[in-house]
């Protein structure tokens, strides 16, 4: 039987020990300190970052002018309408909630399992995380027409004895997304501490220092602030991993608890977690291919690390597929006429051809091309897929809110939907607003955990910093 020769010098098989490796070989203690500091400390920024957020930034001041009438002009100037009332505001809404879930699942679950190849990617999964919850936190207030009003949310002891409706999904998404933010900003703050220490160690001007050193918060990497350091990152990591259970199951409810054929549905808690998952690990991909290449990063994310982003895509896919599966099975099996009315018109009807690229983009094209290990290790091949799936997911969101409005009960309330340029406008703004602060992110802030990959490098028995300041 013929053998394939290993090369010693590539991410892969140790042949030492026989197993994976996680990172390349070859990387030291102040090798991985150098190499991601530099990223940060360096008073050289590539011209290519500056390019990228000047057209980021162009798109945020896009979000700007379309928020800004929106407030002077109303909610009018967007597409809703009777019967559609529901347009791209909810299906951004959705779309964002989902891309931040990734982020989560990283840092909370992957760490309670103890999966190590989640170490290369958490950070700016974190920070992509955070970034899409903003973007996603400003459309219950811009949504409603009066976001000035928007305390009224809150449960606070007005003298109007004018109480929220806690019965309201509205209601339910406010808490569960801020609960979710909150969370999500503490876990992404806790990780960098022990970073921040380094890179106050690191600066030398003195400006640098002080920055780092005021967010570091006075860390020295002694043996008790790592034991803090752990039980808070594994008590942190046990409230936010419901959260990626709760948190997208209290958003399907916007639609569930209607009695709209199409969302009067239990399905949708489970097929709304799953496919949060798919595109949040679409969007890891389409951030750490691009970063990886142009950071010169590829000896610490691997293509292991995309490898195994590819394969959770291809299990949460089906997961997916199950749900558009059980739609059409309902949909026949309750012999309502509406619900078969429904899925009618979402795959045959006026716009059906919204159906047909969410199943291409989400099923035909991902689950029959992420069996091949050689396709999930193409960067090239991965990069253009996530940039699918995202697609893809925005039309499922798409599908679930327009077409199951624009054809009620009635004939006579049937509509019609079609997007204004605000809603275009508000839409490309939060993508621009969202590359903008991650872009910011990459500049000013360690993108890689230096102290959770120096655990990974040979020889790291004892704490990484401590094992730092050794080795160096």
């Amino acid at each position: 039987m013929a053998t394939r020769e290993v090369n010693p010098h590539q991410p892969g098989i140790d042949p030492a020990t026989g197993e994976y490796r996680v990172i390349a070989p070859g990387q030291t203690f102040r090798s991985v300190t150098e190499k991601i500091t530099r990223i940060v400390l360096t008073p050289y920024t590539p011209l290519g970052w500056f390019m990228l957020i000047a057209v980021a930034g162009a798109g945020a001041t896009m979000l700007l002018v379309a928020v800004t009438w929106l407030v002077l002009k109303g909610v009018g100037i967007w597409a809703i309408t009777q019967p559609v009332a529901w347009g791209f505001a909810i299906i951004n809404f959705v779309w964002w909630i989902g891309i931040g879930h990734a982020g989560t699942l990283i840092s909370a679950i992957l760490l309670l399992f103890k999966q190590s190849w989640r170490n290369s990617i958490n950070r700016f999964a974190e920070a992509m995380t955070i970034f899409a919850v903003i973007c996603a936190g400003m459309f219950p207030l811009i949504h409603v027409g009066r976001p000035w009003l928007g305390y009224w949310l809150l449960p606070l002891p007005f003298t109007m004895q004018v109480w929220p409706q806690f019965r309201s999904p509205l209601m339910w998404d406010t808490f569960a997304v801020s609960t979710y933010a909150t969370i999500s900003v503490v876990f992404w703050y806790l990780g960098m501490i022990p970073d921040f220490g380094t890179m106050r160690d690191q600066a030398r001007s003195k400006a640098a220092q002080y920055f780092y050193g005021l967010l570091s918060v006075g860390w020295r990497g002694s043996v008790r602030h790592w034991a803090r350091y752990e039980t808070a990152s594994l008590l942190l990591a046990g409230l936010a991993t419901p959260l990626v259970l709760s948190v997208h199951t209290v958003i399907s409810f916007d639609f569930a608890v209607a009695i709209l054929p199409g969302w009067h549905t239990t399905i949708f808690p489970p097929y709304f977690v799953a496919g949060a998952i798919y595109s949040g690990f679409a969007m890891v991909l389409t951030l750490a291919i691009p970063l990886r290449k142009f950071y010169h990063l590829e000896g610490l994310v691997t293509e292991r690390h995309i490898d195994n982003c590819g394969k959770v895509m291809l299990a949460t896919g089906f997961i997916v597929a199950y749900g558009y599966g059980m739609e059409a099975f309902m949909a026949w099996y309750s012999a309502s006429h509406w619900e078969s009315f429904t899925f009618w018109n979402r795959a045959f009807g006026p716009m059906g051809w919204s159906y047909w690229v969410l199943i291409t983009c989400n099923l035909a094209i991902p689950l029959t091309t992420l069996w091949s290990r050689r396709l999930r290790r193409s960067m090239l091949f991965m990069f253009v897929l996530s940039l699918v799936v995202n697609v893809g997911m925005w039309f499922e969101r798409f599908v679930i809110v327009v077409t199951s409005l624009t054809r009620d009960f009635l004939p006579s309330s049937w509509g019609t939907y079609r997007a204004t340029k605000w809603d275009y406008m508000t839409y490309f703004g939060t993508i621009g607003l969202f590359v903008f602060l991650f872009l910011l992110f990459v500049r000013f802030l360690p993108m890689i955990p230096m102290s959770e990959i120096r655990t990974m490098l040979p020889g790291a028995k004892i704490k990484p910093k401590v094992a730092a300041e050794a080795g160096d």
